[in-house]
């Protein structure tokens, strides 16, 4: 019996908080991510940490615009204490002089794109998924084991989470990644997300969402589709 198509939905709880969302998709199917990173994606990750000093004019961290504005978006939500969007997490690192540094190829690469140009970006292993992933407000209890964690932390009710079958993938919808569906040397099948909640950056999401894919390809090879999902285009397949 075929098995059944996965895919990616954003549910209608989620856009009736933000309606105005764009996210960026590109699947990179076929891919080695086995070895370190090489120089060349190491340089372009140095580079973008130089390159998110744009992004930090204002005085005050918080009231950078790109930080200031999924500050807000948190806001309308129930998150963990201290939750806070990934690029507020990369930039504040840039801003403390921490670099962002080397985990593995993919990782690197979505890191660069992040910083270059003031998203948020992550990236999950399509192999892994349990069903359908979803983005939407979680129920409570939903099973996560974070990142580095040895205990479980699971989702709190009304949470914006990505979801899947069996349980979250990303808590807070971009704070968190899991361990299950995190990305590896063994990772064959991507699924590379970026986020902009401003409407006025459609054109900028674009282009990092084109960029990633380019970057997928050259350096690691097989292929990557780019897709877009907004409101009107709420879901899209993954296979």
């Amino acid at each position: 019996m075929r098995e059944k198509m996965k895919k990616f939905i954003v549910e209608p709880e989620f856009w009736e908080l933000f309606p105005e969302t764009q996210i960026g998709i590109v699947l990179a199917k076929n891919i080695d991510n086995s070895m370190e990173s090489s120089t060349e994606i190491k340089k372009n990750l140095d580079e973008a940490n130089e390159n998110a000093e744009q992004f930090l004019g204002a005085a005050v961290f918080r009231e950078n615009p790109v930080v200031s504005v999924w500050r807000k978006a948190y806001q309308q939500f129930k998150t963990k204490k201290g939750a806070r969007s990934s690029i507020e997490n990369l930039l504040k690192r840039v801003d403390k002089g921490k670099a962002v540094g080397s985990i593995n190829p993919l990782v690197d690469i979505y890191n660069s794109i992040s910083l270059n140009y003031g998203l948020p970006a992550g990236g999950e292993d399509i192999d892994t998924f349990a069903g359908n992933l979803r983005l939407t407000k979680a129920v409570g209890g939903e099973h996560f084991l974070a990142l580095g964690d040895d205990e479980a932390d699971n989702a709190l009710s009304g949470e914006i989470c990505y979801l899947d079958d069996e349980g979250a993938v990303c808590r807070s919808w971009n704070w968190r990644d899991g361990q299950r569906t995190m990305l590896t040397e063994h990772t064959k099948n991507a699924f590379l997300i970026i986020e902009s909640v401003d409407p006025e950056r459609g054109d900028v999401l674009e282009a990092a969402t084109q960029k990633l894919a380019e970057l997928s390809e050259k350096y690691l090879g097989g292929t990557a589709q780019v897709l877009l999902v907004t409101k009107e285009n709420p879901e899209i397949s993954l296979d």
